[in-house]
């Protein structure tokens, strides 16, 4: 936006009455005329702050995910995972997040303070009509008095007062305000997909828990024929009851995991449903063991993050509303120019009212200044601009951290990726060596604790792999968050909610 030089420093400030004239038209005539040749916009126009954006993510140098589904019609980013119910919960949380409708709450209040803004432009016109009236006695035959009718005066009076923006006062405030109310909406968009992110994390791990419960349920079953062949040897003198006792002490032990994982489950079920928008007491979610891989995320480059994560459009568009308030500050120094007018009517009947003879009226501007402030409106343009120099750096901040969390992301998924190879060969080592010591066992040659520390390496390895499973699904929810979520790579449209 281009505007008319002005001078940076105050001038000449004072105060100069309404005028009352009897050539209304002129005078608005010769002040519109002087507002156009002086009207301009104080303060610095606006410029998107610089930030170093490298040219490619270093962790995504060879990075692996799961199978690709490039031709997949995407549609929300949560459907990668192919969950209809993760798919039904996600969308419930635009319907019912409360925190989420907080949030767009304070967008619209943002929106209703740049119309309050904008509404600075236009002159404000008021009307007041009266009547008074007053009664009095007349002297009566035999010294009796009569009531007079009352004698009433009617009157209507009008006023309109503009404050002329000679110097983009008003301007820099409703741009301030335009700003913020896009920061907002950046706001908005960052809680909705928190919220979306929070969701599918939750919901993953709860998944993760009904399988981890089956895992030790299947582990207790298998237990509970140990036991049983166990027991049978020990009644036919093959081994000893210390045999038994640690059969038996396993198999509880397994049990009473398989029952903690309930702790948890219930815990996370709880957290879906707040999340929802539903009282934990009648949201419930049936235990399932999902088939899913982790999906292939396609990241970009570093750039596309300062226009599609809602967090940086956030606080880029509070850089701008900092800037403007400078403007607002700085056009303090300057005097203001209002335009006053108003009419009086009176009359002691409707009928003559508004006839001309009736009628007073004034227009005029009015110019006011100040003139000392001990140093309040140069207080105030330093606060304006320490505020900007904070704006731009949290702005600079918050691009360097949405980078950091997709370096961490992409480094977490490479790792874990490899980690998830290893531990499928060592799974697959430890439940050939639980197979083959347990025939042995069967077979006389090894002790019963060969078995026990066989059966419980298998286990922890079984455990560990699903571990590893879900915190990369969580990497993959968080990578998708600190990409802003969504998959295109065209800007963000921040101003919907």
């Amino acid at each position: 936006m281009t505007h008319q030089a002005c001078p940076q420093t105050p001038g000449g400030r004072g105060s100069i009455a309404a005028l009352s004239c009897g050539h209304g038209s002129a005078v608005l005539a010769a002040v519109g005329a002087s507002v156009c040749l002086i009207s301009c916009t104080v303060g610095p126009d606006y410029q998107r702050p610089t930030v170093t954006a490298p040219a490619s993510f270093k962790e995504a140098a060879g990075w692996k995910a799961g199978t690709p589904r490039d031709g997949d019609d995407r549609g929300p980013w949560w459907s990668v995972y192919r969950d209809p119910v993760l798919d039904h919960l996600e969308r419930q949380i635009s319907i019912d997040n409360q925190t989420l409708k907080a949030s767009e709450a304070a967008y619209r209040e943002a929106l209703a303070a740049v119309r309050a803004g904008q509404a600075a432009f236009y002159p404000t016109i008021g009307v007041t009509p009266s009547a008074l009236g007053h009664s009095g006695s007349n002297g009566g035959v035999g010294g009796h008095t009569s009531q007079a009718p009352p004698d009433v005066q009617y009157g209507l009076s009008g006023s309109l007062s503009w404050e002329l923006d000679v110097w983009g006062r008003i301007r820099r405030t409703v741009e301030a305000e335009t700003a913020s109310a896009e920061a907002s909406a950046g706001d908005l968009a960052s809680a909705r997909l928190s919220a979306q992110a929070a969701l599918a994390s939750d919901y993953f791990e709860l998944r993760n828990q009904d399988a981890l419960k089956r895992l030790l349920d299947q582990s207790a079953a298998a237990y509970a024929d140990s036991l049983r062949i166990t027991e049978n040897q020990y009644k036919s003198g093959v081994v000893s009851r210390a045999d038994v006792a640690q059969a038996e002490t396993q198999l509880k032990s397994t049990q009473a995991q398989a029952v903690n994982v309930g702790v948890l489950r219930a815990q996370l079920e709880h957290a879906i449903a707040v999340l929802s928008g539903q009282p934990p007491a009648s949201f419930s979610l049936s235990p399932s063991i999902v088939a899913m891989a982790v999906p292939v995320i396609p990241v970009g480059v570093p750039s596309a993050l300062l226009e599609r994560r809602p967090d940086i459009a956030a606080a880029e568009r509070r850089v701008a509303s900092a800037n403007a308030n400078i403007g607002v500050a700085v056009a303090a120094y300057y005097p203001s120019l209002t335009l006053s007018a108003s009419l009086d009517d009176t009359s002691t009947t409707l009928g003559t009212l508004f006839q001309a003879a009736n009628r007073v009226w004034s227009v005029g501007p009015q110019l006011a200044g100040t003139v000392f402030d001990g140093g309040l409106r140069s207080a105030d343009v330093d606060e304006a601009r320490a505020s900007y120099d904070q704006a731009v750096a949290t702005y600079r901040q918050t691009v360097l951290t949405g980078f950091q969390q997709v370096e961490d992301q992409l480094a977490a998924l490479n790792t874990l990726a490899q980690q998830a190879e290893i531990q499928a060969e060592a799974v697959k080592s430890a439940q050939d060596a639980e197979r083959l010591i347990l025939n042995q066992y069967r077979a006389g040659t090894v002790a019963y604790t060969s078995v026990i520390t066989a059966q419980t390496t298998a286990l922890s390895n079984e455990q560990t792999a699903l571990t590893i499973f879900q915190n990369r699904l969580a990497a993959s929810v968080a990578l998708i968050q600190a990409l802003g979520g969504g998959w295109e790579g065209e800007p963000r449209n921040t101003g919907e909610p």
